[in-house]
């Protein structure tokens, strides 16, 4: 028998033990992965763990309405999987992220799922630097495969079918789904109830499944296979997420689809003259002045949220030509500090 540290005896010893299955933990934070996976401040709008199945476990100290404030650790939950080995405790893994549907700040079950998806980590050839050497740029999403994305498609037509016929019978139509202006052609015909087959060229794909509109979680099944994809619809658009993929889809049809591809594209606003606030935090120091010449690197703020300072420094040469905030200001994400000639 083993000691335990308040030195009693334990149940068991070292020989007793044994190894069974697999198991995965993650760590679900309020995180912005668009800026460097720097805190995400708010309101916890929507929170819907994944349901209780066998070998899915969430720990969490969070209900829907909470805040997610800058004064304490950013963590949502721990997610913990198991399986009967390590590949079916990762694939039990993305299924629950997939379910995982938070709403209201950034999290990191995107970057999460990919990390799941990587063959590196899948074949467990882990070190301290997985992510410096996987994700040297930092990561901005995972991009879908060609048949991945011919699958979003037809599930982004599928919901949009079972949203714009409700009760009326279904016809063949031509349709078309873009994806950040890509277009891919499908003809839709029934397939069965709650059953559609999509043509794709010399591809078919087949989504089946009882999604209503309004529901947060679409579970389908697409050439037989389950998938759980998480749907929002914002204005004209379909925004899915799917194992770590986010899409944002536009249900056409053709001749309109036609119109939509000489749409000019808005080019964002230039932002480079200015100094911004990361992150929702307070504004405790300010190195310049109005009429200061400032170099590349120098300090020009320090902002602290988490009870952490963060330095922030100019990105070029330049002039201070105005303040926009003064110290012991409270800062929202983007608001403008400093301003450059």
């Amino acid at each position: 028998m083993s000691s335990s540290g308040a030195g009693g005896r334990l149940p068991c010893g070292q020989a007793d033990l044994r190894r069974d299955g697999g198991g995965i933990e993650s760590r679900v934070y309020a995180e912005d992965r668009a800026r460097g996976f720097l805190p995400s401040i708010g309101r916890l709008q929507r929170y819907q763990e994944p349901p209780e199945a066998e070998g899915v476990r969430v720990d969490s100290g969070v209900t829907e309405g909470a805040e997610i404030s800058m004064y304490y650790d950013p963590m949502i939950a721990k997610l913990v999987t198991w399986g009967l080995d390590r590949d079916a405790a990762i694939e039990r893994h993305q299924d629950a992220l997939d379910r995982f549907y938070v709403r209201g700040i950034h999290h990191n079950m995107a970057f999460l799922s990919a990390v799941m998806a990587h063959p590196r980590f899948r074949e467990g050839r882990l070190s301290t630097d997985f992510i410096a050497e996987e994700f040297p740029e930092g990561f901005s999403g995972r991009e879908l495969s060609r048949p991945e994305q011919q699958a979003m498609a037809a599930i982004a037509a599928f919901l949009h079918l079972r949203q714009s016929t409700r009760d009326r019978s279904l016809e063949r139509q031509d349709l078309v789904v873009e994806f950040d202006r890509e277009q891919i052609a499908l003809v839709a015909e029934p397939a069965g109830r709650n059953e559609i087959r999509f043509g794709l060229g010399d591809e078919v794909v087949v989504v089946a499944g009882n999604w209503w509109p309004g529901e947060p979680l679409a579970e389908v099944r697409v050439n037989g296979r389950p998938a759980s994809v998480q749907v929002d619809r914002v204005g004209p658009y379909l925004h899915m997420w799917h194992r770590g993929a986010v899409a944002a889809a536009l249900v056409l049809r053709p001749e309109v689809a036609a119109l939509s591809a000489l749409m000019p594209i808005k080019e964002p606003p230039d932002l480079s003259k200015y100094v911004l606030s990361p992150m929702p935090g307070l504004l405790v120091a300010l190195k310049v002045d109005v009429g200061t010449e400032v170099k590349m690197g120098e300090e020009v703020a320090v902002v602290e949220a988490m009870k952490m300072e963060n330095v922030l420094r100019a990105l070029a040469d330049g002039k201070v030509k105005a303040i926009h905030a003064e110290p012991g200001a409270s800062l929202s994400v983007d608001q403008k500090i400093v301003e450059f000639e």
